[in-house]
């Protein structure tokens, strides 16, 4: 089955989720749940997301009904999914990323939506403030943005000798300008040459991939993208493939076997507005709810895949990091 199949399964309510529910009892208050991802990869993120839901008295398939639509890394079908939501009387939408914030907002002035995204939501005009969101908006905001100069200068400190850095994006992804720019001053302090490697399908990762020996790249910074998200596996095959040191954004990709990886916990964001939605549910008002930072990081480093590309790990990274996989 294609992902277009997937998708219109999903509009029509059969494709439900991660756990392959089937239709959802009738009279339950509906919980739609938006992701530019295909469910295959979001997993934890979704049974941390039930886990806050249920923190805030709520079940799935008991007293509330959740309705899954996964863009499948096709994020032009956001807004026809958003639609369909609203369509389907969804009580409040919880919404991944920016781009399917964006999507539910411009479907609906007056359901409740709960985000997850990295960029400033002040700055973006989701809300009003970060404590009086104002709206029918609130949230999660991630720290994103801010932490690609810090991946990069890890990556430095692990691989001092890598001068050429390639950082792989994502050209559907309306933030990479701003991401990028903020990054070469980062690149321009450390003495370090940046080259931009883009990828948009899964054909295109293969081919961004097989030019960085072509381009005599270094090491590989891979952006915090849902899509390269979705592909962590093969990243990390094709990275260890061509020996290619590389930091990612989520630890996912280290689980995986990647080398290295320093960002936001996905999982404790989505338990967050699994609580925020039950409280909704309950009867808060998404303006009165604060909108919450992220602020627990993780650091974590994969031992047996730096022995395996020859690198020793620094004890100051040693020290720092938050898990070690052997």
């Amino acid at each position: 089955m294609n992902r277009r199949d997937l998708v219109t399964l999903a509009i029509l309510g059969t494709f439900a989720g991660p756990r392959g529910t089937g239709a959802q009892q009738p009279g339950l208050p509906v919980i739609g749940y938006l992701s530019p991802q295909p469910p295959e990869a979001a997993a934890p993120e979704v049974a941390a997301f039930r886990d806050g839901l249920q923190a805030a008295g709520f079940v799935e398939g008991s007293n509330a009904a959740i309705e899954y639509r996964w863009g499948n890394n096709e994020y032009d079908r956001l807004p026809m999914l958003a639609a369909d939501l609203v369509a389907r009387n969804a009580r409040v939408i919880f919404a991944e990323s920016v781009v399917a914030t964006t999507a539910a907002k411009a479907a609906t002035p007056t359901i409740p939506i709960v985000f997850i995204v990295g960029p400033d939501p002040v700055a973006l005009g989701l809300v009003a403030s970060l404590g009086h969101p104002g709206g029918n908006i609130t949230g999660v905001a991630i720290l994103f943005r801010e932490l690609w100069p810090k991946r990069l200068e890890l990556l430095h400190e692990l691989v001092p000798k890598a001068g050429a850095i390639g950082v792989l994006v994502n050209p559907a992804n309306p933030l990479n300008a701003s991401n990028t720019n903020n990054l070469q001053a980062a690149a321009k302090t450390l003495g370090l040459r940046l080259d931009v490697l883009q990828a948009s399908t899964e054909h295109d990762i293969d081919l961004a991939l097989a030019t960085i020996q072509e381009r005599r790249l270094d090491a590989l910074l891979v952006s915090d993208d849902p899509f390269l998200g979705s592909r962590h596996a093969q990243l990390v095959a094709l990275t260890a493939r061509d020996r290619v040191p590389a930091i990612y954004a989520f630890r996912r990709y280290v689980d995986a076997g990647g080398l290295i990886s320093y960002g936001p916990s996905l999982v404790a964001a989505h338990r967050i507005c699994g609580d925020y939605a039950g409280r909704i549910l309950k009867g808060a008002n998404p303006a009165e709810l604060p909108v919450q930072q992220s602020t627990k990081f993780e650091l974590v480093i994969n031992l047996k895949t730096a022995a395996a590309l020859g690198l020793a790990v620094p004890p100051s990274l040693l020290a720092r990091a938050d898990d070690l996989i052997e």
